[in-house]
């Protein structure tokens, strides 16, 4: 198996282990802003798989979301979401995970999503496909947006300014359903095993991402921005994913919504 991703497996085991063990512990919450917080796990979960990747690759940058990580010059790259869906997990709702994913020069090499809960283990390399504890995963056959279950995210800042719910609406309108689970890595997770057929979002950070875009493409699926066929790269500003079929309808409907003026709650 590839040396990176045996680390970030042992990495994503260790710090799902951190998220289970605190589960059912008072959590010590802070606030990063209005809305956004953060807990002593994620911290936690955060140092333990730092100090892992650390260990093992001294030399590469890595970019964590709690500001753990280490600059550097190295064409490798990790980042790492130590809790990935930190509302959930502070309210008890356990629908969270560990994402680390590896870029080389800028391309998504590796890539885990863990959901400790579950203990579902999400694993891609490039080339290599993508599985699900080991078992290959294929995104979705469904042939249309209209029997597509598809699944999106709000921010917890500035949502006042996320044009979000309108893309909601017509997506609930055009679809068999939207979900809003409110864990990014486990909703492109879901992409890349079928559950969902596709998924978009405004405004992502690229630890929320750089593990499950590799997911979904070495699944067979297609990751890009709203409009065009470049392919989407951590940070860009949004992001859409599919099982590649339905890809152009959402993009279509995604130009639709963003082109119109009205307010569909009105």
């Amino acid at each position: 198996m590839n040396t990176y991703l045996d680390v970030a497996v042992e990495a994503a085991r260790e710090g799902g282990a951190i998220l289970l063990a605190d589960f059912d512990r008072p959590r010590q919450i802070t606030y990063k802003g209005d809305v956004d917080l953060v807990t002593q796990t994620d911290k936690r979960s955060e140092q333990a798989i730092v100090t892992r990747l650390r260990d093992h690759f001294p030399k590469h940058s890595i970019v964590a979301e709690e500001g753990g990580g280490q600059a550097g010059a190295s064409a490798f790259r990790w980042y790492v979401d130590p809790l990935d869906g930190t509302t959930n997990y502070a309210h008890g709702y356990p629908c969270s995970a560990v994402s680390i994913g590896l870029e080389e020069a800028g391309e998504p090499l590796v890539g885990v999503v863990f959901d400790p809960f579950r203990q579902e283990m999400f694993t891609a390399v490039r080339g290599e496909g993508a599985f699900l504890n080991q078992k290959r995963i294929h995104v979705s056959n469904v042939e249309s947006l209209a029997t597509s279950l598809v699944a999106t995210g709000f921010p917890a800042t500035k949502r006042e300014q996320n044009p979000n719910i309108r893309y909601y609406w017509d997506f609930t309108l055009h679809s068999h359903g939207v979900r809003r689970d409110g864990s990014a890595a486990l909703d492109l997770a879901a992409v890349a095993c079928g559950r969902f057929d596709g998924f978009w979002e405004f405004g992502l950070h690229p630890w929320d991402t750089a593990a499950g875009i590799l997911l979904v493409r070495e699944a067979g699926g297609n990751v890009t921005r709203f409009a065009g066929a470049a392919p989407y790269r951590p940070g860009d500003p949004e992001i859409v994913a599919s099982n590649t079929r339905i890809h152009a309808e959402m993009q279509k409907l995604l130009a639709e919504v963003g082109s119109s003026k009205s307010d569909p709650t009105k």
